[in-house]
């Protein structure tokens, strides 16, 4: 996959990190599948153990993709939970597997920084996930410092960029829709589908990067969710797509740095360009853009809004 449907994958930050100690990744989502195998591939190569993935329980829609998904030691999210005691008894489990994993089992987890991918491209941690992640310590302990939970989970902030995503027109639609409409409704089996496409697509140069386990004495989880968040978007790489994006869109002249963009960087985003319908090159713009605006604090869409 990598040889034949990106220009380059690169990996950085992961000598900083032990490959005989356990963490709980958190990273930024853009792709289903190939964020946490992306992570796996980079963990594997460097001699570290892979990681248990996190996934919603949404994907189980066809026992092919649930096969494939317990091959690559994933366990469920519940996202289709109704009523709070149950939800709230689903998050505990939860809570309990991944503590269990990293203190006992010393292995590692991914999880994804928020419920579904970032479709506007704007990387914001949930701080309602780092409350469910303190949970079993509150609960087996007794002890409620969400700082000594942090520690002991050794969280890694974990960026990943594709320079083009093979699944951007349709989060584009998905994102229109809701802005048009109100609302989207997926057609039948469309997660599934996205797997396949960002799997096959073209996604031009990949980079991930490692970021530097928590550590500091944190008082709250908005507080734990804004160091993720700090580290995602410092981390972040930027590709010519994002900066040409931005251009594009007029936004922010101030942040266009079109140094380094090379005549064949221009040809490639014009062809892509070219592929997105009139009404959803606005969305499809703002998922390269997005990533420069959130990092100066000026994010625009409607996800970032809500």
């Amino acid at each position: 996959m990598i040889g034949s449907t990106t220009r380059g994958f690169e990996v950085e930050g992961l000598d900083r990190l032990s490959p005989d100690q356990a963490y709980l990744f958190i990273g930024n989502h853009r792709d289903i599948a190939l964020d946490p195998a992306f992570v796996n591939y980079a963990l594997y190569t460097e001699g570290h153990d892979t990681v248990r993935i996190a996934i919603g329980d949404n994907l189980l829609q066809k026992p092919f993709v649930t096969d494939l998904m317990r091959l690559n030691k994933s366990f469920i999210v519940p996202r289709s939970v109704k009523g709070k005691r149950a939800m709230l008894a689903a998050y505990q489990s939860l809570s309990g597997y991944i503590r269990h994993s990293i203190t006992d089992d010393n292995h590692s987890v991914w999880l994804a920084q928020r419920e579904g991918r970032a479709k506007d491209g704007v990387d914001r941690t949930d701080s309602a996930i780092v409350k469910m992640l303190a949970m079993a310590r509150r609960l087996e302990e007794g002890d409620s410092d969400i700082g000594a939970a942090v520690r002991e989970l050794k969280i890694v902030p974990v960026s990943i960029s594709y320079e083009y995503d093979p699944c951007a027109i349709n989060k584009a639609r998905e994102l229109h829709a809701k802005e048009t409409d109100g609302a989207y409704k997926k057609v039948e089996f469309e997660d599934i589908l996205s797997i396949v496409a960002g799997i096959t697509g073209d996604k031009g140069r990949v980079k991930l990067v490692f970021g530097t386990p928590l550590s500091a004495d944190f008082d709250s989880a908005d507080d734990v969710a804004a160091e993720i968040d700090r580290q995602v978007l410092e981390n972040y790489p930027i590709f010519p797509s994002h900066r040409l994006a931005l251009a594009e869109t007029g936004l922010a002249p101030d942040l266009v740095d079109l140094s380094g963009v090379t005549p064949e960087d221009r040809e490639r985003f014009q062809a892509q360009l070219s592929q997105v319908p009139d009404e959803l090159r606005h969305w499809w713009l703002m998922q390269y853009a997005n990533p420069i605006l959130n990092r100066a604090g000026r994010a625009h869409g409607r996800e970032a809004q809500s």
